[in-house]
């Protein structure tokens, strides 16, 4: 007859478990661990960026963007620039009909030499005057000459010195004229003052212009683009000249940055023009702060348009918190 089994044991179970409790709790202490270190690495291998101040600003250049209206009244007879054309300096732009100028040049010429032909007739009569004078004055002093032919010989030279004197101020007076005559004809064609880029143009042949119409064209001059920050009141004396700064496009991306530093800061205070809130827009105060790209012939500077929206963070501290303009 067979035995019946035992049973299991109820207690035997209760040590199994609490191994396996006790090597999930040691794997959770370790994992929890692990993380923390890794966390650690992280905040030590990257620690936040903090700035002494960070503004909003655009890109510009000294003296901004040129417009040129014609200097003289006239129908426009030659455009000879397009936009978006590279000019360069003393490069024509546009012309008036230069015929009425042209017209009073060459008559300022021939009045010119016409009064330069009676100089030198002046001077040759001047010559002869004198001459005739010498001799009869000296045909007296022998006793063999009229005193009276003498002295009216005299009054004839004297008479050519002084209409000489007067023909020489209407000499200079006709080199004036000629000069203006010159510079009218110059003003009835816009050069370009200095190299630059045609940004934008209103000028067509044949239409009527004048000094009072309008710019003609805007020119973009070649010059190193600059950064021109509004500067919140509340950071005016932390900034200063040469201060490092880093630019970057304020498109919320940093992917692209440039450095640059503080060439000078304003004197005085306006409104906050750059600020997306209109709030902080009104009640804002700001100082211009102009910086300088610390490589402005670099391919990505001179690429940089101007008004283009920028945000400047100015030097780093590690006391400072990291601060953003609103809005």
């Amino acid at each position: 007859m067979k035995s019946p089994a035992s049973p299991t044991p109820r207690h035997a179970s209760g040590p199994r478990l609490i191994r396996l409790g006790g090597i999930a709790l040691t794997l959770a202490c370790l994992l929890a661990a692990c993380s923390r270190s890794a966390d650690e690495s992280a905040n030590t291998a990257a620690p936040p960026a903090t700035y002494a101040a960070v503004a909003r600003g655009k890109v510009d250049i000294e003296g901004g963007l040129l417009t040129l209206s014609m200097p003289r009244e006239g129908t426009l007879a030659k455009v000879a620039v397009h936009e978006g054309d590279h000019v360069k300096q003393g490069q024509l732009l546009a012309a008036l009909d230069t015929r009425p100028a042209t017209l009073a040049v060459e008559a300022a010429q021939a009045q010119l030499e016409q009064v330069q032909a009676q100089l030198k007739l002046l001077a040759v009569k001047q010559a002869a005057a004198k001459q005739r004078a010498q001799r009869l004055t000296a045909a007296v002093a022998a006793g063999a000459g009229d005193g009276q032919s003498a002295d009216d010989a005299s009054e004839a030279a004297a008479q050519l010195d002084a209409e000489q004197l007067s023909t020489r101020a209407a000499l200079s007076m006709a080199s004036q004229k000629l000069d203006e005559a010159r510079y009218e004809l110059k003003q009835r064609s816009l050069l370009a003052p200095f190299d630059a880029d045609v940004v934008q143009m209103s000028a067509q042949p044949g239409a009527s212009v004048s000094p009072t119409s309008g710019p003609l064209f805007t020119l973009l001059p070649q010059k190193p683009r600059i950064v021109r920050a509004e500067l919140n009141d509340s950071f005016v004396g932390v900034i200063k000249p040469d201060m490092p700064a880093e630019v970057v496009p304020d498109n919320g991306r940093d992917d692209t940055h440039w450095s640059a530093h503080v060439l000078r800061i304003g004197q005085v205070y306006g409104p906050a023009t750059l600020e997306n809130d209109p709030q902080v827009r009104a009640n804002a105060r700001t100082v211009e702060c102009v910086l300088a790209f610390d490589q402005p012939t670099s391919d990505q500077t001179r690429n940089l348009r101007i008004g283009q929206r920028v945000i400047v963070r100015f030097g780093a501290t590690s006391a400072l918190p990291r601060t953003a303009p609103k809005g």
